[in-house]
């Protein structure tokens, strides 16, 4: 990509994300879901990841998503619309420890589900904590994601924390374990909901989903 298509990029992101964009639909069941529209963009992780949080940075909103105090409550996929233009779709969070297993099942099966079923999902930003080691619900979620054949591309969250030396090492992981899934995409993404790294160049990556500006 040259600098004016990074430019251009950047620019119709800023653009996109600086429209309206507000909470329309909460499901807990697959037969709950709204109907196909909009082309989505669902952000998957672990429970604290900071799935909320980069959500609310990326649409310069405080409490669009809201967190839960207690990780692993939200057991909902809950449906943005941005504008008209694209939905983002902000998934339960996986792999709380204190999950009882039949919950543990049943997100596995419901999120399958949708991630197999959705004829307008266009991608997964699967969010990935930068300061801590990839977990095995992390590799579990990737496989998941690889047999419903949908296209997933990380996101390192909290960069911001992470020292330099320390955040190459772990790029170099996740494209060491991304490589041995045909779902993933090659481009990690490296953010920070707190210092605003890498939101533009997030907003540029969901904008080129969305359908045009009417």
């Amino acid at each position: 990509m040259t600098e004016a298509e990074r430019a251009a990029a950047i620019e119709a992101g800023r653009l996109l994300f600086a429209g309206p964009c507000d909470f329309f639909f909460g499901a807990q069941q697959l037969g709950q879901l709204p109907p196909s529209g909009l082309p989505e963009i669902a952000f998957a992780g672990r429970s604290n990841v900071g799935k909320s949080s980069l959500i609310n940075a990326t649409t310069g909103r405080k409490a669009l998503a809201r967190a839960s105090s207690e990780p692993g409550r939200t057991k909902q996929l809950n449906f943005f619309n941005l504008a008209d233009r694209l939905v983002l779709v902000d998934m339960p969070g996986y792999g709380f420890a204190k999950a009882a297993k039949a919950v543990k099942e049943d997100w596995q099966g419901m999120m399958f589900d949708y991630l197999r079923g959705r004829p307008t999902l266009a991608r997964v930003m699967l969010l990935l904590d930068a300061r801590v080691e990839i977990k095995q619900n992390d590799r579990e979620a990737m496989a998941l994601l690889n047999r419903a054949a949908v296209v997933f591309q990380v996101v390192l969250t909290k960069c911001d924390s992470v020292g330099p030396r320390k955040l190459e090492d772990k790029l170099a992981e996740v494209r060491k374990l991304t490589g041995d899934f045909a779902a993933a995409h090659p481009d990690i993404l490296v953010t920070s909901s707190e210092s605003g790294l890498g939101m533009e160049e997030l907003r540029a990556t969901l904008a080129a989903f969305g359908n045009p500006a009417v």
